[in-house]
């Protein structure tokens, strides 16, 4: 593994110097450092980019609250599954609607979300960047509004959950894979971007930053884990 050229590291998501980034090493015997992995940031969005949910109120944005409490009872009949049960939802509030559309919707909440992140994040942002990693957004809300951000913001890919559309530029109501980008999934979809970007099964040096249950499998793949928020307070009581 090969160290950033901040020996400190990324600042800390609390505001304070990050520690964790390794110092470089040599083979053995050879004295050589050993060729260095490209690295990449993913970072989950609501509770970690942004101090708190964004999904639900874009829902209302776009749908109307009235709609959402019943496209959320009518989901609800057929699954209390936390999972399904907002596929379904989403299938509700948006099938039929025309692609154009719901991209407008998506662009126009862009400003709204940019005054919910987190300072400190940002920072880390910055760090990355500077550093030449790639930037990666990992997240179980819609990619209607966060590729714009991701844009908006200079990074490389918000892997997120996608509507599907039908041949006439309407949307069918299912997403793309009929999955919620949480838990597994999100290794998932970051494999196959990495694979796509580096090449299939490539190395890749991974910083990782997430806030809840669903971040657990991203964060454990990492070589940097960092949990923010509440969860950051109970891995350093750990």
């Amino acid at each position: 593994m090969t160290g950033a050229a901040d020996p400190a590291g990324p600042p800390d998501a609390r505001g304070a110097p990050g520690d964790d980034t390794p110092a470089a090493s040599s083979a053995p015997g050879r004295g050589a450092a050993e060729p260095r992995r490209p690295g990449v940031a993913a970072f989950d969005f609501d509770g970690t980019l942004a101090h708190r949910d964004t999904l639900v109120p874009f829902l209302r944005h776009a749908c109307g609250t009235p709609r959402v409490l019943a496209a959320a009872a009518r989901a609800a009949l057929r699954s209390l599954d936390r999972d399904h049960l907002k596929v379904a939802a989403i299938g509700h509030l948006f099938r039929g609607r025309s692609v154009a559309e719901v991209d407008e919707l998506g662009r126009a909440y862009v400003p709204t979300i940019v005054d919910l992140l987190r300072p400190e994040m940002l920072d880390r942002v910055r760090w990355h960047r500077a550093e030449g990693h790639a930037l990666v957004i990992v997240s179980a809300s819609l990619g209607v509004y966060l590729r714009p951000l991701a844009s908006h913001l200079g990074l490389d890919a918000a892997l997120a959950v996608e509507l599907v559309a039908d041949a006439d530029g309407a949307l069918t109501g299912a997403v793309v894979g009929e999955l919620n980008t949480r838990g597994p999934e999100k290794v998932a979809r970051l494999r196959r971007w990495t694979d796509d970007r580096f090449g299939a099964d490539a190395p890749f040096e991974l910083w990782a930053y997430g806030d809840s249950a669903g971040d657990e499998e991203l964060l454990a793949l990492a070589d940097h884990p960092t949990w923010v928020g509440r969860r950051a307070g109970r891995a350093t009581a750990g």
